[in-house]
C-alpha cells in the first residue's frame, strides 16, 4: 500500500505541474501571436515571455527546495497561496483561447480585456510578472540570499500584491493569509568557491551543431520525494539544459561534506530524479557535451549516467573544471585518473611553472579545437592533487587589445589587464596576485625562458 504524500511533496509537484501548464499556455499564445502577425514587442509577446519566465522559475524553485529542506517549511504556505492563483489565471487564458466560435483576433482581444478588468486594470504581462517576482522571492529565501538582495521582504511584497491584484469573486492574495517570513533566519553567506562559478554573466563563444545533440539522463530514476537528502545540505550551483527539460543541481551533503549531483528530467509530464556523488562518477568531454559514467554492480561494468550538452565553449570548460575539482578534493574519491583531469578536444600551446599566491603551480595556455578559443589554466604542480584545476581565465576581448599583456620592470613577471579568473579551490586568494599599478593580474614565472616564451605566444 502506498504511503500518503506529504504536504511538501504535493506542493513541489504542484510547482512542476503549473510550470508545465505555463509552458503549454505560452506555446499556444505564441502560436496565436504568429497567426495574428503581432510584433515581438506587443502585449501578446510580453505575455508569452512572462508566462515562460514563471515556468522556469517554478522549476528552479522546486529543484532547489529538495536540497535546502530546512528552509522548505517556511515557503509551503506562500506556495499554497500562489499556485492556485496562478493555476486559475492559466486556466482562464485557456478558456478564452479555446473559444472557437470567435476569430483568433477576437479571442485575444476578449481574453486581454476581460482578464484586465478582473484585476482593476492590471495587464496580463504585469500579472504574470507579479507571479514571477513572488516565486523569485521564495527562491531567494530557499537559496538563503540576504534580504538586501531583493526589493522587499516576502511579507511586504505580498501586501503590495494584495492591494493591487483582485479577481471578480476571489482575491488573488488575501492579506490575512500571507504568512510572515523572517529573512534573517537561516541566511548563509556565499562560502564555497563553486557558488561563484556560474553566479554572474560572461561572454560566451557558441558551439557548433548544438541542435544535433540532445541532453539525456539515463538514470536509474526515481519519483519526487524518493531521495532523503540530509537537512542543511547546500546548493552549490544549478544548470538547466534543453529548455529546462533537464536540470543539474550540484549540492554539498551536510552529513559527509561531499558534493552530489541531482539530475531532474521529465517523462509523461512528471519529474523524475537521479542522484550520484561526484566520487561515483567519471567525466569525459565528447565534442560539445560532457558524459558522466557510473559503475553498474549488476552489469559489472560502467554505464552512461548522463550526457549534458552545452551551447557555449566557456560553459563546458567551467562545468568540467568544477566537477574535476570537486571530485579530486572529495574525501570519498578513491581515484581520479590523469585522463579525467584533462578536458580534451583542445591543444596545449604553452606550459610553464609559476609562483602563484605563494603556491607552485603549472600554467598552461589551451586552444579549443572546435571554437579556436584561448584560455589560461593553472593547476596543482605536484602532490596528490597534481593536475587538479586551480583557476582558469578565458582570453576573449583582451586578445584584440594590443596592451592587455605587458611585462613589469623586473623580469619573470607579466601583468594581464581586464582578465577574469574562475577559481576552483577555497585556499587560492586572487587578490594577492592583483599587484599591477591599476590592479592587473600578475603572473610570476619560475624561469626566464618561460617568461620570454609567454610574451611571444600571448
Amino acid at each position: 500500500m502506498d504511503m500518503p504524500e506529504t504536504d511538501d511533496v504535493i506542493l513541489l509537484k504542484g510547482c512542476y505541474l503549473e510550470a508545465y501548464r505555463s509552458d503549454d499556455i505560452a506555446l499556444k499564445l505564441e502560436g496565436l501571436r504568429i497567426a495574428l502577425n503581432e510584433p515581438s514587442n506587443s502585449y501578446l509577446a510580453d505575455t508569452v515571455k512572462e508566462i515562460a519566465s514563471v515556468a522556469r522559475r517554478l522549476r528552479e524553485l522546486a529543484d532547489i527546495a529538495q536540497v535546502n529542506r530546512d528552509c522548505l517549511a517556511y515557503v509551503l504556505d506562500p506556495l499554497n497561496i500562489v499556485l492556485p492563483c496562478l493555476s486559475k489565471s492559466l486556466r482562464d487564458i485557456k478558456t478564452h483561447y479555446d473559444r472557437c466560435s470567435l476569430s483568433k483576433e477576437n479571442r485575444w482581444r476578449n481574453m486581454y480585456h476581460c482578464m484586465k478588468d478582473e484585476v482593476n486594470g492590471l495587464s496580463l504581462p504585469e500579472r504574470f510578472k507579479i507571479y514571477y517576482e513572488y516565486a523569485t522571492l521564495l527562491r531567494n529565501f530557499l537559496r538563503r540570499l540576504k534580504a538586501s538582495s531583493v526589493e522587499y521582504s516576502v511579507y511586504e511584497k505580498s501586501e503590495e500584491l494584495a492591494r493591487r491584484v483582485y479577481f471578480k469573486q476571489v482575491r488573488l492574495f488575501s492579506i490575512q493569509d500571507i504568512p510572515h517570513i523572517d529573512w534573517t533566519r537561516l541566511v548563509w553567506p556565499i562560502t564555497h568557491w563553486a557558488e561563484h562559478i556560474f553566479s554572474s554573466p560572461w561572454p560566451r563563444t557558441p558551439m557548433k551543431n548544438t541542435a544535433q545533440v540532445r541532453t539525456i539522463s539515463l538514470g536509474p530514476h526515481h519519483e519526487l520525494g524518493h531521495y532523503d537528502i540530509p537537512m542543511y545540505s547546500k546548493v552549490l550551483l544549478r544548470q538547466s539544459f534543453d529548455g529546462d527539460k533537464v536540470s543539474l543541481t550540484v549540492f554539498l551533503n551536510s552529513q559527509d561534506d561531499c558534493a552530489y549531483l541531482l539530475l531532474r528530467m521529465f517523462k509523461d509530464e512528471k519529474p523524475w530524479f537521479s542522484l550520484r556523488g561526484v566520487h561515483e562518477l567519471c567525466i569525459k568531454r565528447c565534442g560539445n557535451s560532457l558524459r558522466f559514467r557510473r559503475w553498474s554492480m549488476n552489469a559489472n561494468n560502467s554505464k552512461i549516467w548522463a550526457k549534458l550538452c552545452f551551447n557555449a565553449w566557456e560553459d563546458i570548460v567551467l562545468m568540467y573544471c568544477t566537477f574535476v575539482s570537486l571530485k579530486a578534493r572529495n574525501l570519498r574519491t578513491l581515484q581520479c585518473g590523469p585522463k579525467e583531469l584533462a578536458l580534451g578536444k583542445e591543444k596545449e600551446l604553452f606550459q610553464a611553472d609559476i609562483f602563484d599566491d605563494s603556491f607552485h603551480h603549472s600554467l598552461m595556455v589551451y586552444q579549443d579545437d572546435a571554437t579556436g578559443g584561448l584560455r589560461l589554466h593553472a593547476a596543482v604542480l605536484d602532490g596528490e592533487l597534481r593536475q587538479c584545476p586551480v583557476w582558469t581565465a578565458f582570453v576573449t576581448e583582451q586578445a584584440r587589445c594590443t596592451n592587455w599583456i605587458r611585462r613589469s620592470a623586473s623580469r619573470r613577471k607579466v601583468w594581464l589587464s581586464d582578465i577574469r579568473l574562475f577559481v576552483f579551490c577555497k585556499n587560492y586568494r586572487e587578490h594577492n596576485q592583483r599587484k599591477g599599478p591599476t590592479g592587473e593580474f600578475q603572473i610570476n614565472f619560475v624561469s626566464d625562458r618561460a617568461f620570454d616564451s609567454s610574451l611571444i605566444l600571448l
